[in-house]
């Protein structure tokens, strides 16, 4: 395996940054988009040898240090009972969500059973290419996950329903992160096992919380997650002013920045935690002068040690697959 992102990942000086992007095997490549015409997406990702081509898709073009596997932070609602699809137009849509205390899982099923398939997904990646670049794992966060199962639908920027269960609910509202952290914590110990070098948590909505909040339900969780994980762990979560002392001490060994936090001052206030990103994801839509630019003004920022080179969040559908490529290839050709 080539170890570029997992000695940054570890804080390590690296001779230049790795690189790879958030929903890299996206909607902005033709193929893909070419391949979704005759698998839905819950199709394409619960068949191993369809995500497999899908997750090759930006190797065959760019290279990256990491190929993160094409999944979904929803696949681990299925262990719990809770049904989901994706429907056009609107999202995720979670046909059973939970409406209140009494809708809370008790438990749930065999992780390995029901997602077997993303391990299957795991061991092709390692066996074609896991000598070559990291295999990146993934899962959805405890807070993330809950505001999708009480919603029940896209719930726009101030994912009201959760709070407002949070209100409500309070007992309910930790018996159901802890459900989900439950679940979460099987889920990434079987895709290490199944061959991932490093595990990103995707709480994206964690930033919405209070410190207070954030403290005491999901930080203890987010530490028990990653306590279970034998390999680097990156932790994401949008819009986290504020909280990046609180996300430091997560236990996660990487903490992943949106574009709305100057990388500098992160870098500062961090100290020697490694951080990934933080380009800002419309920077992609301008020419490929414009992108090496922007991507050459954040390698300097974060500096040479325990920098992972992405973007703030997941690259745009209408992205020109050429500035993607220049944003990769200004990693590659970078030198300290």
């Amino acid at each position: 395996m080539s170890d570029l992102l997992v000695r940054a990942a570890r804080g390590e000086r690296t001779e230049r940054p790795p690189v790879w992007l958030m929903r890299q095997a996206g909607r902005y490549i033709p193929e893909y988009r070419e391949i979704r015409e005759d698998y839905t997406f819950k199709e394409a990702i619960s068949t191993p040898e369809v995500a497999e081509r899908i997750t090759l898709l930006p190797w065959d073009i760019f290279e990256p240090d990491g190929l993160v596997m094409f999944s979904d932070i929803l696949t681990v609602l299925e262990p719990l009972g809770l049904d989901y699809h994706i429907e056009s137009g609107v999202g995720p849509v979670v046909e059973n969500p939970v409406n209140g205390p009494g809708d809370v899982p008790a438990g749930h099923a065999d992780v390995r059973e029901e997602l077997d398939y993303v391990g299957a997904l795991l061991e092709r990646l390692q066996e074609r290419i896991g000598d070559r670049t990291a295999i990146i794992g993934f899962a959805g966060g405890p807070f993330t996950l809950a505001a999708y199962a009480v919603a029940g639908k896209p719930a726009g920027k101030k994912q009201l329903p959760i709070r407002r269960f949070r209100s409500q609910h309070p007992e309910a509202f930790a018996d159901l992160l802890e459900r989900f952290a439950d679940v979460v914590v099987e889920y990434v110990e079987y895709q290490v096992e199944a061959g991932a070098d490093v595990i990103q948590l995707f709480d994206t909505y964690a930033g919405l919380l209070t410190p207070d909040d954030y403290r005491e339900f999901v930080q203890p969780l987010h530490q028990r997650i990653f306590e279970a994980v034998g390999v680097p762990t990156v932790v994401f979560a949008r819009n986290p002013g504020g909280k990046l002392d609180l996300l430091a001490d997560s236990g996660a060994d990487v903490v992943s920045l949106d574009w709305t936090v100057d990388l500098a001052d992160a870098r500062e206030e961090l100290g020697e935690t490694p951080v990934q990103g933080n380009l800002d994801p419309s920077y992609l839509l301008g020419d490929e002068a414009f992108v090496r630019e922007k991507t050459a003004e954040v390698i300097e920022k974060a500096g040479p040690e325990g920098h992972i080179l992405n973007l703030g969040h997941g690259i745009e559908r209408e992205t020109p697959v050429g500035n993607a490529e220049a944003f990769v290839e200004t990693a590659k050709e970078w030198e300290w």
